[in-house]
């Protein structure tokens, strides 16, 4: 009796599949199909996107505290925040990695101070990574340290400053660093930045967590940190803060 020989199923199956395929029309066997993105709806106006998590609506700091955990003591009105001095610095109560970072500031329309002294604050992504919020309508500082620098490390591609009291906004996209067993870095932080409509950091890498006096350097963390805001003593305003987790 002659031994009966058959495929494997799987192996019938690839070939089934690549039969199908040959006879599909040129165009469609480049045609990808799955996954389907999610659907979500873009906001109007100021109003965040459908999968946001929204972290100030103007109207209290639910999401927020103090670093020791505190209650902010910032203060609230005419739907924004707004830095009330030598109260702290404060941050989410949530921790976020990958995002984009939707925030408006807006510096005083009164000005006073010059240099780093006019409508000082930052924004620290995970809490250690500045983006530099400064009044810099006609006014000269260090250009690594001017409004939308990564403070003290990379200069923006263009001053896009709105005149003082005005509102400006930050769109923000930021991949968190990644850290192997050994605690070292293997994967710098990258940042992207639009301020006012404007690119002004294209996908720069980050050094390291922002100094003031001194060289950055990475240690490790955690995936998700808080999101910080400076009370550096300027009387600087926020609102329409949202957060897409990516």
């Amino acid at each position: 009796m002659k031994a009966k020989y058959f495929l494997p199923f799987f192996v019938f199956t690839f070939i089934f599949s690549l039969t199908m395929e040959a006879q599909k029309p040129e165009h469609e066997v480049t045609e990808v199909w799955e996954p389907v993105p999610e659907v979500v709806t873009p906001g109007t106006g100021t109003s965040a996107p459908s999968d946001a998590i929204v972290l100030f609506d103007g109207t209290n700091f639910d999401q927020w505290e103090k670093p020791d955990g505190s209650e902010v003591e910032w203060t609230v009105g005419g739907g924004a925040m707004t830095v009330k001095p030598k109260t702290g610095d404060i941050q989410t109560r949530q921790g976020f990695g990958d995002m984009q970072l939707h925030l408006e500031w807006r510096t005083p329309a009164e000005v006073k101070g010059e240099g780093q002294g006019r409508g000082n604050s930052g924004v620290f992504l995970m809490g250690r990574y500045e983006i530099q919020v400064l009044d810099n309508y006609k006014n000269k500082t260090y250009p690594n340290g001017q409004a939308a620098s990564v403070y003290k490390q990379t200069i923006p591609l263009v001053n896009a400053c709105r005149k003082p009291g005005e509102w400006q906004t930050y769109d923000i996209i930021f991949t968190a660093p990644r850290f192997n067993e050994d605690d070292r870095v293997v994967q710098p932080a990258r940042v992207t930045v639009i301020q006012n409509g404007v690119l002004v950091q294209n996908n720069v890498e980050i050094w390291g967590a922002t100094e003031f006096i001194g060289l950055p350097s990475y240690k490790k963390h955690g995936m998700k940190e808080p999101l910080k805001l400076q009370d550096h003593g300027d009387l600087v305003s926020f609102r329409n803060i949202w957060v897409r987790e990516l």
